[in-house]
This record gives structure tokens, sequence and C-alpha cells, in this order.
């Protein structure tokens, strides 16, 4: 394990208690993903609390310092289960140095947001990494990372469509953001049949279609002037 990953996990350990640990369990064990982390049980504030420190002690890392510990937070230690605060602590961190990222990041995105199947992580994944990302791109590598997330959407995998859908929520908070462009997908999405029978895919699905409705929910709120008409 590297220093900063060593100083990370030690603080958030420190962090934890077994009251709130067995408390986070409960609650993710609800979703498919959250069935086999383990939990220290530290809160968000000290999940980003600790980041915020990792920065001030190990000062200028680079895109691929950044990267490189990111995958080590998020991975299992050896033999263990992963953490799900040390997966939080990955997601924080891609969030505090988002504009050091490029659209080749997408590929370690997708693997996370894969693996993670769970909102908690999906989410900020999504909304405060994925979009931030894109958004920062020139216009040829924004083209190829527009690609993927055209690709998501069609992926069989929920939380990639799901990833995709909330992706554009800044942009479009901001006043920006391609509306036409989420009306697109979120009718693509909308339109697919379930063809699921088993009770995590059902699961996966209704994840898919709730993306849909919190960005119409947000958007009729904030943006009353944007209309959702389906694409036929």
């Amino acid at each position: 394990m590297s220093d900063a990953g060593e100083f990370i996990d030690l603080a958030l350990q420190r962090e934890g208690s077994w009251r709130r640990a067995d408390e986070l369990q409960s609650r993710l064990e609800q979703e498919p993903g959250g069935r086999g982390l383990r939990y220290y049980g530290a809160s968000v504030g000290a999940v980003r609390g600790t980041v915020r420190d990792a920065g001030r002690r190990y000062p200028g890392l680079s895109r691929d310092e950044i990267a490189a510990l990111s995958s080590e937070l998020w991975g299992a230690q050896l033999s263990t289960a992963p953490v799900f605060e040390r997966r939080l602590a990955a997601v924080v961190l891609l969030q505090a140095n988002v504009k050091l990222l490029t659209n080749t990041d997408l590929t370690r995105l997708e693997g996370f947001i894969r693996e993670a199947r769970l909102r908690d992580l999906v989410d900020p994944l999504a909304v405060d990494v994925v979009g931030p990302l894109v958004d920062g791109l020139d216009v040829l590598a924004r083209v190829r990372a527009d690609s993927v997330l055209d690709r998501w959407v069609r992926e069989p995998d929920a939380w990639l469509r799901r990833a995709a859908l909330l992706s554009p929520l800044l942009a479009l908070r901001s006043g920006a953001g391609d509306w036409d462009r989420f009306i697109r997908h979120a009718t693509a999405v909308l339109g697919e049949p379930s063809g699921k029978f088993d009770a995590d895919a059902d699961a996966d699905d209704g994840a898919v279609r709730e993306a849909v409705f919190r960005v119409r929910a947000e958007m009729a709120k904030r943006r009353p002037e944007l209309q959702f008409t389906a694409v036929g």
C-alpha cells in the first residue's frame, strides 16, 4: 500500500464506529452493491476530511498518482473484501482532482461504476466526476467522451445507464448542459422493455428510471422552461 493510501485507510479506521458501521451495512445492503462490502463506520464528513488531510500531507500528486491512489482505495485489501469508506474516499479524491482527469480516465470510472451498484457511490461518481470531466474537455476529446456516454446508455449494465443519465446534472443545474441530449438518452431508457425477473434486476431497472425522474424533477423546479418531450 502506498504511503497516502495507508494514511487514508488508518484515518478512516480511527474515525469509524461499530454502531455507524452496522447502520450503514443495514441500509446499504438493501442494494446489490452493498452486500459484498466491509464497513468502518466513518461518516461522510470524516471521509471528506481525511481526503483533505491527505491532500495537505501529500501535495502536488500528478494525474497518474491520483488515478493509482483511487484504484488502490477502491480495491480489496489482500484477501479481505473492499471497504465502503475507502471506495467513498476514492470518489472524494476524484471529485477534488477532476480537473486533472482526461477522457481516458472514463475507462477506470466505468470499472468503478460497474463494480459499485450502489447509489451512494455511483451518483457522486456520475454527477461530480464524470459530468465535470466531460464538460472540461476540448472539442475532439469531448466528442470521444460523448460517444462513451452514448454507449453507457445502451449497456445492459443498469448502473452505467444511471451514471450516463445523471452525468449532465451539474451543468443543467447551472443553466448550461445539453437538454436535448438528455431527452434522447432518457427516451431510449424509458422505452426499453424490462425483460427482467429477479429482485436484483428489478432493483437495477428501477435505479435507471429513478435517475430520469430525478433529473426531470430538478429541472422542473430550477429550469421550468425546459420541457421533457419524448423523442419518437
